[in-house]
């Protein structure tokens, strides 16, 4: 979600701020600030703020224009929670022209602590629960020996989420940092350090990182860095060399970020899959291992698998839960982690969590899954495609999706590549069990082929999509694991065109939806070449017979014909196994053609960001 960008050095770090932030610019965002300390030239230090609503481009101008520069300072792209989007409600914040401060996450004892703060004479300008945090770091400031301690003491006061780092005009060295519950990664230089919620933020300065753990405050200066756990002991943590690429970020050739990156998930599906495939089995060591107990120790005494998502990331929940049950003899639930951790559940006996996160940090997953580990569940695995994310270390057992950075705030790459590794991990259970699993084998030999095929229909759906610039809703319907792919093409197509949408079991039609047909709401509906075919053939008809416009995703055999009615897309015949992520490609080109049209703004939605490390 925010991002925050941080650096100490003997340089101006004016640049590598902004750099930061442009780097950090697919999270999501609706207004961009800086803060610079320095003393070189003046008799005193000055501390200097700029801020701006919109682009991080607005905030590099009006930084330019006002030529301040320093050695030391923070950046920060807010996307509002408390207060409107406002350049006075922009971070950072700043406490008696003495403390700066920036934060991600939300803080929800800040009114208590604004009316105790207000008593002592404190005057808030913003709406935000940060300047309550800067202000009680500065009170603290008083009573104890240095800022570090301010910090400590002033943490232990806040109920909420926080990845804050603070700086103090009086020693232009030092930045202090905490982390609780949103992610904050330490960059380390020569002869100067940095902090940044991404690591993919610092790529262009440094390829040395240490991750912050949960409840962690550090120190960082020019020359250290000093790490204190939540109960102020100094403790050490380790260091991780970077192997992600830093010029990946561009579009290319393409028009929008989410249009190369659907191009992408042939090249994705191939990396996902490289080194873990033997002739007829998956080579167990792509899931990792724990407590020198080995994912073949664990898949073999699996009972029942409970996954936990958010947005996209369950919608492939729900597609494994078809596969575990039908290939791997295992029962599955699949719940959203927002409503998982705040009701008691019942924990199964050898009962696999796995928790799905395309960033590794969505507040709500890692609060389940921290939950979880409480319940007595057998083990944690996840699908991720951060490697050093918070889900990843905190897990028994990690599945790398190896998507590659995905700058699209609408998951494209990371969703397919999701079912992969869920297809692999039912495979894998499978193949523990003794259950037959070559068929799954050999069917993702084939997955990349099959997307490419899938994208060569392109144009047509392009043409498509002509039909609906002047739509404001939109059905879909699937049957079986075809269900789960018309949730994602909804939410897709209301994502980035603000076309309202929704997805139903086409069983379901009769027990409501029918009532919202008519000429005016397209129906779109995935049909491949299964058993259900004949079913969803009916459901159909049903709507015809109500005068509705149908768009059908169908597999060639399927014998769907277009006529003023109906218009058919015919897709290239894909094993049943498959069909959910071959299917998935012409929902992202149909979503993303008809907001191109609807002239939306594709790669970064209004209202949407593309980590959510908040509740």
């Amino acid at each position: 979600m925010c991002g925050i960008v941080g650096a100490v050095a003997e340089r101006p770090v004016n640049k590598i701020l902004v750099e930061g932030l442009k780097r950090l610019e697919y999270r999501g965002y609706d207004s961009a600030g800086v803060a610079l300390v320095s003393n070189e030239g003046k008799r005193s230090t000055q501390l200097n703020t700029v801020k701006s609503v919109g682009k991080v481009a607005n905030l590099e101008s009006a930084l330019n224009e006002s030529g301040h520069k320093g050695t030391t300072g923070i950046a920060h792209t807010r996307w509002a929670t408390h207060g409107g989007v406002t350049e006075v409600n922009a971070h950072p914040h700043i406490s008696n022209d003495q403390i700066a401060l920036v934060h991600n996450g939300i803080i929800e004892n800040h009114e208590k602590l604004r009316a105790s703060l207000k008593t002592k004479g404190y005057k808030f300008l913003s709406d935000t629960d940060t300047e309550v945090m800067v202000h009680l770091v500065h009170d603290m400031r008083k009573t104890t020996s240095s800022l570090l301690e301010a910090v400590q003491a002033s943490v232990k006061q806040l109920e909420g989420a926080y990845g804050t780092v603070v700086f103090d005009k009086e020693n232009v060295n030092e930045m202090i940092v905490a982390r609780s519950g949103s992610p904050l990664v330490i960059g380390l230089g020569l002869g100067e350090n940095f902090i940044a919620s991404d690591q993919l933020a610092l790529l262009a300065v440094t390829r040395n990182f240490i991750f912050l753990e949960e409840g962690d405050v550090a120190r960082i200066t020019r020359e250290s860095v000093e790490i204190f756990d939540k109960d102020g002991n100094a403790v050490e943590r380790e260091q991780h060399e970077s192997n992600a690429t830093n010029d990946n970020t561009g579009k290319g050739e393409y028009r929008h970020y989410m249009l190369k990156e659907i191009y992408e998930q042939p090249v994705a599906v191939r990396n996902t899959l490289e080194g873990r495939l033997n002739e007829n089995t998956v080579a167990l060591d792509a899931f990792g291992a724990f407590n020198g107990t080995q994912a073949t120790d664990i898949f073999s005494q699996v009972k029942h698998v409970q996954i936990i998502a958010c947005g996209t990331s369950y919608h492939s929940g729900m597609v494994a839960r078809y596969w575990l049950e039908q290939y791997a003899g295992v029962s599955c639930n699949i719940e959203i982690a927002s409503e998982f951790r705040y009701r008691k559940s019942y924990v199964h006996e050898n009962s696999l969590l796995v928790t799905i996160s395309q960033s590794g940090e969505t507040a709500d997953t890692l609060a389940a899954l921290r939950l979880a580990k409480e319940q007595g569940y057998m083990a944690s695995m996840t699908i991720c495609n951060v490697a050093g994310s918070s889900l990843v270390r905190e897990s028994d057992l990690a599945f790398m999706t190896k998507a590659g950075t995905e700058i699209g705030v609408a998951s494209t790459k990371a969703f397919t590549t999701q079912l992969v590794g869920l297809l692999m991990l039912v495979a894998s259970i499978a193949q523990e069990k003794g259950l037959p699993q070559k068929a799954i084998v050999q069917a993702l030999k084939e997955l990349p082929n099959k997307l490419e095929e899938a994208l060569s229909l392109d144009e047509g759906i392009e043409g498509l999509a002509e039909e609906f610039a002047d739509k404001h809703h939109a059905l879909f319907l699937g049957r079986g694991d075809q269900y789960p792919i018309a949730m994602e093409g909804a939410l897709k197509l209301k994502e980035i065109s603000y076309i309202h949408a929704e997805a139903y079991a086409a069983g379901e039609l009769k027990h409501g939806p029918l009532a919202l047909i008519d000429a005016d709401m397209p129906i779109i509906v995935v049909a491949p070449n299964n058993e259900l075919l004949e079913k969803l053939k009916s459901n159909v008809e049903e709507v015809r017979a109500r005068g509705g416009i149908i768009y059908v995703f169908a597999d060639k055999a399927s014998e769907f014909k277009s006529d003023e009615t109906m218009r058919v897309v015919n897709v290239n015949q894909v094993e049943d196994i498959l069909a959910p992520i071959v299917y998935t490609i012409p929902l992202q080109l149909l979503s993303y053609y008809v907001a191109v049209i609807k002239g939306t703004d594709v790669d970064q939605p209004r209202n949407l960001a593309k980590s959510v490390t908040v509740e």
